[in-house]
């Protein structure tokens, strides 16, 4: 599987194909991440052939849906527990993430495990994800936006032009440094 932009969140709903011995099985749900809907179906056979002994052959998908997140206008903390396979075995980990939405920070997941693990996409199992309260924070990284007087200072401004206003400097390259603090 390969991870280009942004990952989707689907609920993917199948069971086994009804027989004559079983003629309503039991369906199963899934919460996949996954950059298209083919893809989320082919990890749902995946996970199911895992643990039901369930097969793509011997089963049926009867619904795939995006799951949209409706407030995606607040910043959120995000904690999400995986498995993922590296070169010397299976390891466990717990991560957090703060963004606008869950399939933001799953993204975030997928990125930061490539660049610091050199984890494949494939590789990486999501076992479980939830929305975090400052309070139930560990990580020192999340723990620092968590508080109330946060401040996001701009240090070394540079005015740049905007309309009806003059730039810094009307040529591109000048003899002069540009001065950058504002008080």
């Amino acid at each position: 599987m390969t991870v280009a932009g942004i990952m989707r969140q689907y609920q993917v709903v199948g069971r086994k194909a009804a027989t004559a011995d079983n003629a309503n099985p039991e369906a199963y749900r899934m919460i996949i991440f996954a950059p298209n809907t083919v893809i989320a179906k082919s990890k749902f056979w995946y996970y199911m052939h895992q643990f039901r002994k369930m097969k793509k052959t011997t089963g049926e998908i009867l619904d795939c849906v995006e799951i949209v997140e409706k407030n995606n206008r607040i910043v959120k903390n995000y904690g999400i527990w995986i498995r993922y396979q590296s070169r010397s075995g299976t390891h466990n980990m717990y991560r957090e993430f703060r963004d606008l939405t869950l399939v933001g920070a799953v993204s975030q997941l997928y990125d930061e495990m490539a660049g610091r693990h050199r984890t494949r996409p494939r590789s990486i199992q999501i076992i479980r994800t939830a929305t975090l309260k400052p309070s139930e924070l560990k990580r020192t990284n999340g723990m620092q936006f968590a508080k109330k007087d946060v401040k996001f200072p701009l240090p070394h401004r540079v005015e740049s032009a905007k309309r009806n206003q003059k730039a810094l400097s009307d040529r591109t390259f000048t003899t002069v440094r540009p001065t950058t603090y504002f008080n």
